[in-house]
């Protein structure tokens, strides 16, 4: 080949650089052609001019695409060098091999130009530094970019067309198979029928996949899932193994192109990440397109479930599935002042808080609320709304536990004739072996061994189970008889330890929808709570509260205590007659005759002559005397003693603190007030 005349004595002193890259691994391995001719380029460059002693050849990227500069070493330690001015030329095969990217092809275009170094390719040699390389080459880049996007258009068009129509053979899951026709049909191996059968009607009993993973351990079950080559493998349940066959729309019967959108990666822009995407954003979907194990009803059932125990109560605003602790209504309470969902909190007793703005603002909270008081009207509403029903809830549940045991009985015989099958199997692949291939013959037995032990391991396994249970039933047939009539007998049973906390959890979300909370007064809760259906129910729940000034009705409260005591009524009188009229003490439903005397004594309301007149003591002044002389409570006087401001010993006689009676004892009681004094002493 000719020698160009762009190619200077300047650029022959430097190296020349052969760049070699093909987009994907199966490129290298297939496309060995192509391969071959871009190391032909060495030739062009002894061609052109160079020794062969200053040839690089720079094949590192092989397999890389060259959307990106991600990952591409090669392409990096290129441009370093021509940057640094080593290099006279660059050579490949086209430019779609140096770059498929405009952003990265014009900085390389850019550095050569600057530095003087050629580019050359299989039509020619170009000059970077010249407006009519530049153009030349900035065209082929630009070609390169939109070829990259045109045959990932071409070849994506037909998948979608198929796609579009149900036709695309997509990966199914296991238990659906294709056969040599493209029909999809159930797995024939019955047991794989069975135990994925037996996922979905575990889940829906039990309503978490975490739940029957527990319950799948606790069985010693299996699962089938594929191996590397796509065969059918048994292996421990996961939480994520379920999860992907009770989300898989393929086991409804469906055909769903568009599950899920390519993004690319945080951390290495050549890899695209998989993100799931909402049933509604699906691109394609058809039903009844394979044979279903559950019907499209139960499938969108068992999302729905999922979604609610998916428990990111902030963001997605679900339930959570029912867990233990005290509060009832974790998961379904609602703050009524600004709308969000309520959190628990035990720290200081069952609390409901409201704290999203404070998260998301740094405010206060927005409000917290006893959880005792709304939990005992939304579980006394549940039981109303629930008596009229009237079902044999005890046979009903005895039926269903004889059908789980059945089923659970029936995977384990298919399970057990499985392993059986399989110590045959080996047992026979053990015989045929060639006695003096010593290394097959060892690892055939070894697999035999391991085939028996799990066999028997099984066998023994269903022997203890067909033995009969010795542990007495514990549902006795009083608490049968309450079964029958559950509607009515709940609210019995549901005192009793038969139920959990997750069960009486369970038992309300039934019925209910969601609680909303709000704050009337500091002593009322309006509760609202909404049924399933839209029905609503709402009352005001009394709380408690720490004193009598927080009493929403305070004032009268107190002015009717002293009509009644002007009246002549005893405390006990008084406190009767006012809860009867919907009075309350601060931390109780009802009035309590102590609190009814505070409040008699306060306005100076004796009961007996006696105590018309405070106690009086000649020569001495009591600690209600010094307090109405000096202007402060009795309880600051007290208080005073106890740690040990004030220094005075009980009288023997009287069994009160005394004081002498002069001046000087309330001047000091003053000054003290006044913080004059630190310490008095009597």
């Amino acid at each position: 080949m000719s020698t160009s005349e762009l190619v200077k004595p300047l650029h022959i002193e430097r190296l020349a650089i052969i760049y070699i890259r093909q987009s994907s691994p199966h490129q290298v391995s297939s496309n060995r052609e192509s391969l071959k001719l871009q190391y032909a380029l060495k030739q062009r460059a002894v061609e052109l001019g160079w020794d062969e002693r200053n040839i690089n050849i720079i094949d590192c990227d092989l397999g890389v695409t060259g959307s990106t500069t991600v990952g591409r070493q090669g392409f990096k330690d290129l441009v370093a060098k021509v940057t640094l001015g080593h290099v006279g030329i660059v050579l490949s095969y086209e430019v779609t091999r140096l770059s498929r990217n405009c952003s990265d092809w014009y900085q390389l275009l850019d550095v050569c130009g600057l530095r003087g170094c050629l580019i050359g390719d299989r039509d020619g040699i170009y000059d970077p530094s010249t407006p009519n390389g530049r153009l030349l080459l900035g065209l082929k880049g630009q070609i390169s970019e939109m070829e990259l996007h045109t045959l990932k258009g071409r070849l994506t068009a037909g998948l979608l067309a198929k796609a579009k129509r149900g036709e695309l053979a997509l990966q199914l899951p296991v238990g659906l198979v294709r056969d040599k026709h493209g029909i999809v049909q159930k797995h024939p191996n019955l047991e794989v029928q069975r135990r994925i059968e037996l996922v979905f009607a575990t889940f829906l009993r039990l309503r978490s996949a975490s739940k029957a993973l527990r319950y799948f351990s606790t069985n010693d079950l299996t699962i089938p899932r594929r191996d590397g080559f796509g065969d059918i493998a048994w292996k421990k349940p996961t939480v994520a193994a379920l999860l992907s066959m009770l989300k898989n729309p393929a086991y409804a019967g469906m055909f769903v192109y568009g599950r899920s959108r390519a993004v690319p990666s945080k951390n290495d822009l050549r890899k695209n990440s998989q993100k799931r995407v909402s049933p509604k954003d699906w691109k394609f979907k058809f039903e009844d397109k394979y044979p279903a194990f559950v019907d499209k009803a139960t499938f969108d059932q068992i999302q729905a479930m999922l979604e609610d125990n998916h428990a990111e109560y902030s963001r997605n605003k679900t339930r959570g599935i029912p867990r233990s602790g005290k509060a009832l209504l974790h998961g379904v309470v609602y703050c009524g002042e600004c709308g969000h969902k309520m959190v628990v909190q035990y720290k200081t007793g069952t609390r409901y808080l409201c704290n999203h703005l404070r998260q998301q603002h740094g405010v206060p909270v927005c409000q917290y609320i006893p959880a005792d008081p709304i939990d005992d009207y939304v579980v006394a509403a549940f039981f109303e709304a629930l008596s009229p029903i009237e079902l044999n809830m005890y046979e009903l549940a005895m039926a269903t536990k004889h059908a789980e045991d059945d089923k659970i009985l029936g995977a384990q015989r298919q399970q057990l004739e499985r392993l059986r099958y399989q110590v045959r199997y080996t047992e026979r692949q053990f015989n045929l072996v060639d006695p003096d291939n010593r290394l097959v013959a060892g690892e055939l037995e070894r697999r035999w061994e391991s085939a028996l032990v799990e066999l028997r391991y099984a066998e023994n396994k269903m022997e203890r189970e067909k033995q009969p249970d010795a542990v007495p039933q514990l549902i006795t047939q009083k608490l049968k008889r309450s079964f029958e009539n559950i509607g009515k007998q709940l609210p019995k049973v549901w005192r009793q330890d038969v139920l959990s906390q997750q069960q009486r959890k369970a038992l309300l979300r039934c019925l209910i929808e969601k609680v909303v909370i709000h704050r009337a007064a500091r002593d009322t809760v309006r509760t609202r709570i909404v049924w399933k259906g839209g029905e609503t129910s709402t009352a005001d729940i009394p709380i408690k509260v720490g004193s009598l000034a927080e009493l929403s009705y305070s004032e009268e409260f107190e002015r009717a205590i002293v009509e009644l005591a002007h009246a002549g009524k005893s405390d006990v009188d008084i406190a009767a007659a006012l809860t009867e009229r919907g009075f309350r003490s601060p931390l109780r439903s009802e009035v309590l005759p102590s609190t009814a005397q505070f409040i008699r004594l306060k306005h100076r309301i004796m009961a007996k002559r006696s105590q018309s007149y405070p106690r009086r003591v000649p020569g001495r002044l009591t600690i209600p005397q010094v307090a109405m002389t000096v202007g402060v409570s009795v309880h600051w006087i007290y208080d005073r003693i106890h740690n040990g401001m004030i220094a005075v010993a009980k009288d023997t006689r009287t069994h009160l603190y005394l004081f002498p009676e002069c001046k000087t004892t309330l001047q000091q009681f003053r000054g003290l007030k006044a913080g004059k004094f630190k310490k008095l002493d009597f």
